[in-house]
Parts: structure tokens; sequence; C-alpha cells
């Protein structure tokens, strides 16, 4: 079953285009990875499934549903949450409190309820807070519920950052670079920890860098080039695609 379809999706800034006719697929149940040089429209796409853009021709299809056009919130309570390459934390919250604000998109009180501190508020609280311990206790990062956010190593806010996007029980995680910054042994945790989340029936479609953890974990890999797809395959056939290797890899077909 495909949850996302992306068929023939296209943006343009100004005389740019930074994405071109992209098309392809992501299953339930699978790791799927997009990779390309920079400048390639990675993250272009990104924000034009998750919401962040607009696109000018195409159509993004979530469940069978058309989200393209709709707002990132709007797309979040769908069920499709996202990290970003440049860590977004709020530096004045503790670890807990971040993750829980992953939380809201499930949440039912407003500003004027929770002002009235009303009964059913109360306990839907204990509830947001209890299932962002929850999903931190999964990841391995419950010890750090009451440290402030910024205090914590960089990998640690990287997994905050992750466990935030579990909070709000999407169906499909989208992860912008999660390695990005970190040294051998926290991309190996982080690669153990996307390969758990996938494991409890989260989908994930992953834009990275790091070619050992994206050939390790991915089950399908998408091959951007200036905006437009060049290859997708499963790892193996991408890594020998002749014209990967030459346009991704920069080395001569032979």
């Amino acid at each position: 079953m495909n949850l996302l379809e992306v068929q023939n999706i296209g943006k343009r800034f100004g005389g740019l285009q930074a994405v071109k006719d992209v098309s392809f697929t992501v299953r339930q149940g699978m790791i799927k990875a997009v990779i390309g040089p920079n400048g390639a429209g990675k993250t272009t796409l990104f924000n034009l499934v998750s919401g962040f853009l607009a696109p000018d021709t195409g159509r993004v299809l979530f469940r069978d549903r058309p989200i393209h056009g709709r707002g990132p919130h709007e797309i979040a309570g769908l069920g499709l949450s996202r990290t970003f390459q440049h860590i977004k934390l709020f530096s004045h919250m503790t670890a807990l409190e971040n993750v829980m604000v992953g939380r809201h998109v499930r949440s039912r009180a407003g500003f004027v309820a929770g002002m009235l501190n009303l009964p059913w508020t109360r306990r839907e609280g204990r509830e947001v807070r209890d299932r962002a311990l929850e999903v931190m206790d999964f990841l391995g990062i419950a010890a750090f519920a009451d440290r402030p956010a910024t205090s914590l190593s960089y990998g640690q806010q990287r997994t905050i950052e992750l466990a935030r996007a579990l909070a709000s029980e999407p169906a499909l995680l989208l992860l912008d670079e999660p390695a990005a910054g970190l040294n051998m042994r926290e991309t190996m945790d982080m690669a153990k920890l996307i390969a758990k989340i996938r494991d409890r029936g989260v989908t994930v479609l992953i834009v990275e860098h790091d070619m050992q953890l994206v050939m390790n974990i991915s089950d399908e890999i998408v091959v951007l080039s200036y905006g437009e797809k060049i290859a997708d395959d499963r790892p193996l056939a991408v890594q020998k695609d002749a014209h990967v290797i030459r346009v991704y890899l920069g080395e001569d077909d032979a």
C-alpha cells in the first residue's frame, strides 16, 4: 500500500527550477531515502511534501488524499510529521516540554480552555505529559526529561527533536538530515533509532548525506540532480546505476 504519492511535483524560485516533475511513492512500513548533491532540491522537496511550500505543479497524496496546498499544522494532524536539518528546540523549555509541544496536534484544549483550568484540560495535560515521557523512554532519553533542552549534547538534542515529531503519532515521519553534525558513534545510534521507529510501525522518508547510514537502513532510494529524479530503486541498484555514479559521485561510467 502506498502511504505517500508524489506526482509530477514542481517548484520554481524566480529563474531557478528547484524541483522539476518529480514523482515517487513511499509504501507503508518502509524506509525511503532521498539523496543528491548540494542544491539538488532535496529540502525543497521535503518542504513541498510537508506543507511549508506550495507546489507550482503536480500533486502530493497522503493516504490517497491530496495534501498539497495545505498548511503544515493541518498536514501534521493527518499523520505526517517532520524534523529539520537545523535543530529547532525551544531554548527556554525542558527536554520534556519540547516533546510535549509535538503532542499539540493531538490535543483538544485551546488557549481559553487552558486558562480556565477545567478538569478535562487538566486530565488532557497529564495525558500529554505521559505520552511525551513514553516516547522519550522509547528513544532512551527519559532520564533527560527535566533538563533544559539546550544543556544537552548535540546528539541528545537531535533525539529530542525526533521525540517531538514522534509525539504527534505520525504514520509517516520525514527526517531532514538527522545525522547532520553527529560523530560516527552518534550516527550509528541514530541509524538504530530510525530502524526502531520503522519497526514500531512508522513509515520513514529521509533526506541524508551520510551514504553509509542511507545504504544500511533504506529499503529504497530516490536520487535527485538539479531538481530532477535520476533514479528510484533499491540501494544496491542505485549504487550500480551509471547515471548516479556519473552525476552524483562525479565518477566516469567506466
